[in-house]
């Protein structure tokens, strides 16, 4: 006689008997086994679909870097990336370590060019090749905002970078882009501008609490 298994109720062990061949009665055991306590074993679960493309996120932590910026009416940030998609440098625009961002200037237009705040702040590309983690960027990708202006394309040029990845070129005929696309071009740095598959990226601190492990 079949043994029935410990975790099987002896009443229905007993039922099953009765009724059905030896394999109908091993069949159903089997079944009960399966579904002990009224739960099926879970199917296979698959892999999230909707994760960020590398893309998506490294462009999302230069837009997100921004945030950071005390700037009123330009936020921007970039985020460096090495050949094994690893970070190593993140900056945003601001005015340099020991300048008081609360006495310098942030207008755009002044009767005086020392009244605004373009001989003072340092542009997110700067502060995130002086900022970066890493002994070395060369042959980094860069992320950021904004399409480069051609001060910044000098660092990039000189610091290694070999990538310049923008999410909007609205500046394109200003003399300094125009200097910035030839600076780039005769380098040998690549720039392609990058458009989200979606307009927003929603970080929501509350989600963690309703996920299971």
């Amino acid at each position: 006689m079949t043994t029935p298994p410990p975790n099987l109720k002896k009443s229905f062990y007993q039922n099953i008997l009765k009724n059905g061949s030896l394999s109908e009665q091993n069949d159903s055991i089997k079944r009960k086994s399966d579904t002990e306590d009224g739960i099926t074993k879970k199917q296979k679960v698959s892999k999230r679909t909707d994760y960020l493309s590398w893309d998506e996120y490294f462009m999302a932590v230069a837009f997100l870097s921004a945030q950071r910026s005390k700037d009123p009416s330009s936020q921007v940030g970039a985020c460096i990336v090495n050949a094994d998609k690893k970070i190593v440098g993140i900056g945003y625009n601001g005015m340099p370590n020991g300048c008081s961002d609360d006495l310098l200037p942030w207008n755009r237009e002044a009767n005086d060019e020392l009244d605004t705040k373009y001989p003072y702040v340092c542009h997110a590309e700067m502060n995130a090749i002086l900022n970066k983690n890493s002994a070395e960027v060369k042959g980094a990708s860069i992320y950021v905002a904004l399409f480069p202006c051609n001060e910044c394309s000098k660092i990039i040029i000189q610091s290694g970078v070999k990538e310049v990845v923008y999410a909007s070129d609205k500046y394109h005929t200003k003399p300094s882009m125009i200097a910035s696309r030839r600076l780039l071009d005769m380098a040998g740095v690549k720039h392609r501008q990058y458009t989200p598959p979606k307009s927003q990226i929603v970080v929501d601190f509350t989600a963690i609490d309703g996920k299971k492990k």
